[in-house]
């Protein structure tokens, strides 16, 4: 059983967590209209989706990772839900395409502060045995963001407009930030600690990838997380262009809320195999590298738009389990005071790979190398099977060299 404050630490991290990804994924649900509004290409949307946001998020996490290693990692997280609700709301009044790519940038900024001092928090409450579970518990909250972005964001949208609906998915987090402010404890002193912040910085970043086994975990699940992300990218493609079924859609979202499921039994089944030898936590990268890639290949090439629903939405709840235990392994292998850098190191690389390998060479090879009406199914599960290969490789290399690089 967890503690009281323990208990009420991951409740309101995991709340914060879930807001964080609605807000992240609004602008998706939202693009018809924002486009059709504003008169943008889909090569606008397409920057104020992914470009806008995931650069600078990913190149932020590395210094807010340190940061948050010297100062306190509640007003951090305090500060940060508070400013993206804030960028959202005013997001619902913007009246240009350069306000809006604005307000995204400093979406990315703020959010970038929130994973590695909540991954730090979170691997210092509680006891190592139980940190695989825990931050699978915290990493389902990606999974019920994107459910509820679809289903309360795409409502909003159809009964109003999609001003309104931004408003409404970034008022909570306007309330939640003070809760966040006067809940959490941080023991550590409240100011910055001596040292250089860039060269400590690159320092802690140089002792960390000197590791074999953080190398190949980064490694591993940045190829699970492009996996993931060429998927999201381009399933809508999938239903429209290959199965002629865009009303089939929005159904894949409800898969979404059964990842939230599968990530924290991953974490689960984690903790039990480390109790018999602590490499083994490497099988929660594995099982989902090999389990995902035969329902991929029979949904990608089903016979029918239902079918391929039913087989890519099963792939899913494999492919994505891993999300927990990828942010809870490299914890194992550093030091206390690199706790949230490692946290940002970990969302470097996966954002670094699913958004910038993926997708763009999935859809350079519908362009450029498939042809016909499974040109896309053919892209898409080439990005699949070659990482998962890598993936496969990584984890049984990691769990060789694993005993001599941790700490726990």
């Amino acid at each position: 059983m967890f503690k009281r404050y323990s208990f009420w630490l991951l409740f309101i991290l995991f709340a914060i967590y879930v807001l964080s990804f609605v807000d992240r994924q609004i602008v998706a649900v939202l693009a018809p209209q924002i486009r059709m509004d504003l008169g943008l290409t889909n090569v606008q949307i397409g920057l104020l989706y992914g470009t806008a946001f995931s650069f600078i998020y990913a190149f932020a996490g590395i210094p807010m990772g340190r940061l948050a290693d010297q100062w306190s990692r509640r007003k951090m997280i305090a500060i940060a839900v508070f400013t993206w609700s804030l960028v959202t709301v005013l997001s619902g009044f913007a009246a240009s395409f350069a306000l809006l790519i604005f307000y995204r940038l400093i979406l990315g900024v703020s959010q970038a502060m929130l994973g590695p001092a909540a991954y730090a928090l979170l691997a210092e409450t509680f006891r190592p045995e139980k940190r695989a579970s825990v931050f699978s518990v915290y990493a389902a909250g990606i999974f019920i963001g994107i459910g509820l972005s679809f289903l309360v964001g795409g409502t909003v949208a159809q009964s109003a407009d999609w001003q309104t609906a931004m408003k409404v998915v970034g008022l909570p987090g306007l309330l939640l930030a003070p809760v966040a402010w006067f809940f959490i404890r941080d023991a550590r002193v409240n100011k910055v600690v001596s040292g250089t912040f860039v060269g400590d910085t690159f320092s802690h970043l140089r002792e960390m990838l000197a590791k074999r086994t953080i190398q190949l975990h980064l490694l591993g699940f940045a190829m699970l997380a492009a996996i993931g992300y060429t998927v999201l990218a381009f399933v809508s493609t999938i239903f429209v262009d290959v199965f002629e079924r865009p009303d089939l859609i929005r159904h894949y979202g409800w898969f979404q809320f059964g990842v939230a499921g599968t990530v924290i039994l991953m974490g689960q089944l984690a903790d039990y195999l480390a109790l018999k030898k602590k490499a083994w936590r490497f099988w929660a990268g594995i099982i989902p590298a090999v389990g995902a890639v035969p329902l991929y290949g029979l949904g990608l090439f089903a016979g029918d738009g239902f079918t391929a629903l039913l087989l890519l939405g099963g792939a899913v709840l494999f492919s994505s389990s891993f999300n927990g235990v990828a942010a809870a392994l490299i914890q194992f292998m550093v030091k206390p005071n690199q706790r949230a850098l490692a946290g940002g190191l970990y969302l470097f690389v996966i954002s670094i790979a699913g958004f910038g390998l993926g997708p763009p060479i999935a859809g350079y090879l519908m362009d450029q190398v498939f042809e016909g009406p499974y040109a896309a199914s053919y892209a898409v599960f080439s990005i699949i099977v070659v990482c998962a290969i890598i993936a496969v490789f990584s984890f049984l290399a990691a769990m060789r060299t694993y005993d001599q690089d941790a700490l726990d």
